[in-house]
């Protein structure tokens, strides 16, 4: 009986070596429009949305930005947010 000799597997050369990179975190701004609602808005304004409280939106901007420093930003300034 021949023994079993394991052979490397040829990669596919359609699929990545790697995956690609992540993208990199979105930056966010957190205050309020102009009626009073809480708005968390990424720095482009591709994404975003408004909360019932403050502490909703800091949560959101958070978990989109991945809670580096600097990414998620107070104003105390109106922020200008449309649904479109």
């Amino acid at each position: 009986m021949n023994p079993v000799i394991p052979m490397p597997v040829a990669s596919n050369p359609l699929q990545p070596a790697r995956p690609p990179a992540a993208a990199p975190p979105l930056s966010y701004l957190v205050g309020q429009d102009g009626e009073g609602h809480w708005v968390a808005l990424e720095a482009g304004g591709r994404a975003g949305g408004i909360f019932r409280t403050r502490r909703d939106a800091i949560r959101y901007a958070c978990d989109e930005s991945g809670c580096r420093p600097d990414d998620v930003r107070l104003t105390a300034d109106p922020i200008p947010f449309r649904l479109t």
